[in-house]
């Protein structure tokens, strides 16, 4: 009868919508659209975003003209330090004006599919795409630095000249900016988001190797030094090598443990969307996908924490800039 047909038509329906992917096409690094008549799941207000977007933006800008005023922060490490602090800068910025644009698009004052708005978009997101690929090779590149500084301390200023830190920071910055334009404009969001996991995992296992050999290596210099003659400066030496050791050791565990905090939760969520975009169990985590960006934006408030106000050289900097 008409009316077991219609019936049967309305829980095919049922049927096909709930085997629906929630994403077509995943577009990377923005906050997933709120759906109407759905129960809110992971949303994150947007005034935390611009919390977070406005600290890290203050915290990165004031790193970034530590190093350039002081002459006496104008070495690789500062460098490759103040080209991080750069690029979380430009995240925040993106990030911020991402979101103001989604809150003018929501009470009607920007058009969603508008052809400049569209243009826009898609400058933004090759520069969120740029600034998370340059904050990788800036880490990568700081564990680099500190692995020449140990391994080759008697050469390091021959081997990491100021003229060879430029050429590797216009190398990142061209690179990162080429491939984030290409990506965007070229690419499916599939392979974006392979190239992505690919790029984290390679670079998080060559990063961990470097710091866990230095660690490794300076146990192992440090075993030597106590193990000289002479009591009294024996002991001084071993008391200045445990601390030595659980600092180095403290300072490990964050940098691991903010990176893996901050940035495995999305690309754990990219790994999620490429393998099982249909599954309701993978869905449930795919609902925080809001929190994961707020985790990757705060990393950028993180870095400085880090690599920039644990040094007393640019404490003053700091403290100078701010009597101004």
């Amino acid at each position: 009868s008409c009316s077991q047909l219609k019936s049967h038509r309305v829980v095919l329906e049922k049927n096909q919508l709930l085997r629906r992917p929630t994403v077509r096409k995943v577009k990377l690094y923005r906050s997933e659209s709120k759906k109407k008549n759905s129960v809110a799941k992971g949303e994150v207000p947007v005034p935390l975003f611009f919390a977070v977007g406005v600290v890290s933006l203050a915290e990165n800008l004031l790193v970034v003209i530590a190093v350039i005023s002081n002459r006496n922060l104008h070495s690789p490490m500062y460098c490759f330090m103040c080209s991080l602090a750069a690029f979380n800068t430009m995240a925040s910025l993106t990030k911020s004006w991402e979101n103001l644009m989604i809150l003018l698009a929501d009470v009607g004052q920007l058009r969603k599919t508008g052809t400049s708005e569209t243009s826009l978009d898609d400058l933004m997101d090759s520069l969120l795409c740029m600034s998370f690929m340059g904050s990788i090779f800036s880490f990568l590149a700081i564990a680099v630095d500190r692995y020449i500084t140990i391994f080759h301390a008697l050469h390091y200023y021959n081997i990491m000249t100021m003229r060879r830190t430029a050429a590797i920071l216009v190398l990142i910055w061209t690179v990162c900016g080429v491939s984030a334009l290409f990506m965007i404009r070229f690419f499916e969001s599939f392979v974006i988001m392979i190239c992505f996991v690919v790029f984290f995992v390679v670079s998080l296992t060559i990063i961990c190797f470097l710091y866990v050999y230095m660690f490794m290596l300076a146990r192992i210099h440090a075993r030597k030094i106590a193990s000289l003659p002479s009591g009294a400066v024996r002991s001084g030496r071993r008391q200045r090598w445990w601390g030595s050791s659980m600092r180095g050791t403290l300072t490990l565990t964050i940098l691991f443990g903010a990176y893996l905090v901050c940035w495995g939760p999305f690309f754990l969520h990219l790994i999620i969307i490429m393998a099982c975009p249909m599954n309701p169990y993978c869905e449930c985590y795919r609902s925080l996908f809001q929190l994961h960006v707020v985790l990757l934006m705060s990393h950028a408030i993180i870095d400085p924490a880090i690599y920039a106000f644990r040094c007393t050289e640019l404490r003053r900097t700091f403290r100078k800039i701010s009597c101004w």
